[in-house]
């Protein structure tokens, strides 16, 4: 899940092609749904991105009681608005009126906080959930950017990887060479540095002893001389989330991929390539391009059917995008990673967001 920031932003302003009292306000290559003549290009307003969770008073001003996500109709989620996608809420509120937004937009002001806004915290089933524990020499996992939002991340022409993004529940396994022990965790309790004592009826260490990932961990730390090995997979099947990529969820057959790793070699944290590392001796998730970036080609990969299952059983939920080279962005703060999301994957029937 990409990180909450409630920013103001220049917006460019389109016609909306199926109705003509609504357009179409652009941020970044997000496009939301306004009223027309509401906006106009070049002017500022507050963008409230997806999975962003609204205060009722803020709900009511903007007229959106009822019509909001979630059992309390608060949370902001992708939705198709007479045939256009409208992807997160273009407004100016109240409470902001005396702020200079265009000024806001350029220093990157954020106003979550002074907005009330929230971000939207999965639900963790009990089978992802159990008794934790301290973990401080846990390797967490990274929250991943959404391309569309941020689409000056990669340079065009930059040589990139795409791996299909998958919709199960991320897995963290932390190996320390020096103990022989293992951490295991979920990207919540991760990012509290806590681990999951083990249980054989938690979704992670079923997945972790069903694959052999802590042995695999461990051969890999002789092989790179490292202190610590962070494997990062995806579990999914039956139980997990709606879609299931063809596994039933039993311990014998649940699903897992790797779909990143780090190591401490020297003192230093690095992100290393998993399919260079372990392939082979992990399923890995599947890489469905590599070339020069191009952002039309990006979110082209980022629709269609699924390759984990080889019968392309349900849609695809996107692609990851990483450079060919691990790199800095001065754009996150951090990694040069991001995702794209399909629209038909967001706007769904029946979905399961879990963590």
């Amino acid at each position: 899940m990409s990180t909450l920031r409630v920013t103001a932003e220049v917006l460019t302003v389109h016609e909306h092609p199926n109705a003509d009292a609504l357009e179409l306000a652009q941020v970044g290559l997000y496009r939301a749904v306004v009223a027309k003549g509401a906006y106009r290009t070049g002017e500022a307003a507050v963008y409230i991105p997806e999975q962003a969770v609204l205060p009722a008073a803020l709900i009511e001003e903007l007229g959106l009681t009822g019509r909001l996500a979630g059992p309390g109709s608060d949370r902001v989620k992708a939705v198709r608005l007479r045939g256009e996608l409208s992807q997160g809420i273009v407004c100016r509120p109240k409470a902001l009126a005396d702020v200079d937004l265009e000024r806001a937009a350029v220093e990157g002001t954020d106003f979550a906080e002074t907005l009330g806004i929230t971000k939207w915290v999965p639900p963790v089933p009990p089978t992802m959930s159990g008794e934790v524990e301290s973990a401080p020499d846990l390797l967490p996992w990274v929250d991943i950017e959404n391309l569309q939002r941020f689409p000056d991340i990669f340079t065009p022409g930059e040589d990139v990887v795409l791996t299909e993004k998958l919709h199960g529940s991320a897995c963290l396994l932390t190996y320390l060479a020096d103990t022989g022990r293992v951490h295991v965790s979920s990207k919540g309790f991760g990012a509290k540095s806590l681990a999951l004592r083990e249980d054989p009826r938690n979704l992670y260490w079923r997945a972790v002893r069903g694959h052999g990932v802590a042995e695999a961990a461990a051969r890999l730390a002789g092989r790179l001389g490292a202190r610590r090995v962070g494997i990062f997979g995806e579990v999914y099947g039956a139980g997990v989330q709606d879609l299931t990529y063809g596994a039933d969820g039993r311990r014998e057959s649940l699903g897992y991929a790797v779909f990143d790793v780090s190591a401490e070699i020297d003192g230093t944290v690095r992100w290393l390539d998993a399919a260079d590392l372990l392939g082979g001796e992990l399923p890995l998730v599947p890489r469905l391009h590599e070339g020069p970036y191009d952002i039309d080609r990006v979110l082209e990969i980022a629709s269609g059917r699924e390759t984990v299952s080889g019968r392309g059983l349900h849609l695809r939920e996107g692609v990851v995008i990483r450079p060919a080279v691990e790199r800095y962005s001065p754009v996150t703060g951090g990694r040069a990673i991001a995702k794209a999301v399909s629209p038909a994957y967001l706007t769904r029937k029946g979905g399961t967001e879990y963590e």
